[in-house]
């Protein structure tokens, strides 16, 4: 059996493969154990050799039954190590663990569910600061309250990386000219009399829906999204609803109906 690593493995080793099949039929059932399917050497110690059997369990498909075996320097018996079941190269295996905090997406939270934001996002910078010097409750209240009379209430507030965060993933989004309701838009919504302007930075490339009947309404979209329910729309003549024929006058009289 030609050697999964080209370290120079041990003889003994290398020829118990019947020693390591028995130590792993006494760890698991003998129809879970397949042919075995080669070693591997250890690269920083020549006297360890894992031996690598089939598993046939249901549902482990690729997977394989690892025996590391050692031996002493000048002892002629084998000592086994580990008896552990690893994936090989077609395995299937999970997907690797995301943290809640990244799994999270837009509309997943319910009401009373909390997401607290770490002290460092760097998403967020302090409104104002106490200065370097320690300061007293009495003095740190009266910071907060000059604070909230200069509309500084918030502790923290936007960070430019935050910004530019907010900035990218709603110009990549359903409101950016990407999508494809702004693909097939007649006109941007820099036109749109229902575009309501913002504050801030953002102000130079987004805006808010104010349509009641688009399908943007009450959101942020870029000056050059768009969608079919601009303010400036015209329909072809051909697409205009047609005007309802006249009313008919019926001079038909009782006394003329029954004569027919």
């Amino acid at each position: 059996m030609t050697p999964l690593f080209t370290t120079k493995p041990d003889a003994t080793l290398v020829k118990a493969q019947d020693a390591a099949r028995a130590v792993l039929l006494e760890e698991v059932p003998a129809t879970d154990v397949g042919e075995h399917l080669g070693y591997e050497v250890e690269v920083e110690a020549e006297k360890v050799v894992t031996h690598l059997f089939e598993c046939t369990r249901p549902g482990y498909l690729g997977w394989r039954w690892a025996v590391t075996i050692a031996r002493a320097p000048r002892q002629k018996d084998v000592t086994v190590n580990e008896v552990v079941l690893l994936p090989g190269a077609d395995a299937i295996v999970a997907p690797g663990w995301v943290p809640y905090r990244e799994r999270i997406q837009p509309g997943d939270l319910s009401p009373g569910d909390l997401l607290p934001v770490e002290d460092e996002d760097p998403r967020l910078v302090p409104t104002y600061s106490f200065g370097d010097d320690p300061l007293e409750p009495d003095d740190t209240a009266q910071v907060r309250q000059v604070a909230a009379e200069l509309f500084l209430g918030r502790v923290r507030t936007l960070s430019v990386e935050g910004r530019d965060l907010a900035a990218q993933r709603w110009y990549d989004g359903d409101g950016g000219p990407e999508a494809p309701l702004a693909k097939s838009a007649p006109a941007s919504c820099t036109t749109c009399g229902f575009l309501v302007r913002i504050a801030g930075p953002l102000a130079e490339m987004f805006g808010v829906c104010a349509n009641g009947n688009a399908n943007d309404d009450g959101r942020v979209v870029s000056f050059d999204h768009g969608c079919g329910a601009h303010s400036e729309v015209k329909l072809s003549r051909k697409n205009q609803p047609q005007p309802p024929p006249e009313h008919a006058f019926d001079s038909l009289s009782v006394d003329d109906f029954e004569t027919f």
